[in-house]
């Protein structure tokens, strides 16, 4: 088993160019996932925006990033980023969440997404938010 924690940047509208000019700067994968393609359109403006993003070098360096929704408080200088904590295994996953939530506000129960068979969202005691799930490979097609 492996985990990654790798930092996830919160964009209004930006997270497209963010993640196009990170892979600019430090090569590898980019892998961008719409709100459309992922078939959960709330706003019909936005079905163009990522739902999920990434940029995976083989040099090591990976960044994370989505673009919140306007019906979501968003403020840059305030709620720019996540960590993003990806397992192999619901049990693992599930272990770090139990342990991370003692005393934490749970914005996402842990649970069944999509995208994952387990995905949640919590702010931790001290303030830091966490994007927890159990990694799946993203067929694009």
């Amino acid at each position: 088993m492996s985990v990654n924690a790798v930092t996830h940047l919160n964009f209004r509208g930006d997270a497209r160019a963010a993640l196009t000019f990170y892979q600019s700067v430090f090569g590898g994968d980019v892998a961008m996932v719409t709100y459309k393609d992922a078939g959960n359109v709330q706003e019909p403006s936005e079905a163009d925006q990522i739902m999920w993003g990434q940029v995976a070098a083989d040099n090591g360096f990976r960044v994370m990033a989505y673009d919140v929704p306007a019906r979501l408080p968003w403020n840059q200088g305030e709620n720019a980023f996540f960590v993003s904590l990806r397992g192999e295994t619901p049990e693992e996953i599930t272990a770090y969440w139990e342990r991370l939530s003692e005393g934490a506000t749970v914005q996402q129960p842990l649970g069944r997404a999509q995208w994952s068979p387990l995905y949640g969202m919590l702010t931790d005691r001290f303030g830091v938010t966490w994007v927890v799930d159990v990694v799946v490979e993203y067929d694009g097609s």
